[in-house]
């Protein structure tokens, strides 16, 4: 199986609870390229991180940097 594509890269998380949701910040530092994501205060942060780190490796891949 082929190394996950942000392995090796440094990537800032950044949780905010906001009432019953929470903002999810993902920075690549590397690129300095930002994703947020909204997600449920229930879930858990390897849930909600994991999520985030799937929407910046999308974005990473559509600008053609990864």
């Amino acid at each position: 199986m082929a190394d996950h594509p942000l392995q090796g890269r440094e990537v800032i998380f950044e949780l905010q609870s906001i009432g019953q949701y929470v903002k999810i910040t993902a920075m690549d530092t590397a690129t300095m390229t930002e994703v947020v994501i909204q997600g449920p205060a229930t879930a858990s942060e390897a849930v909600l991180k994991a999520n985030a780190a799937r929407k910046l490796e999308y974005i990473l891949r559509k600008k053609g940097l990864i």
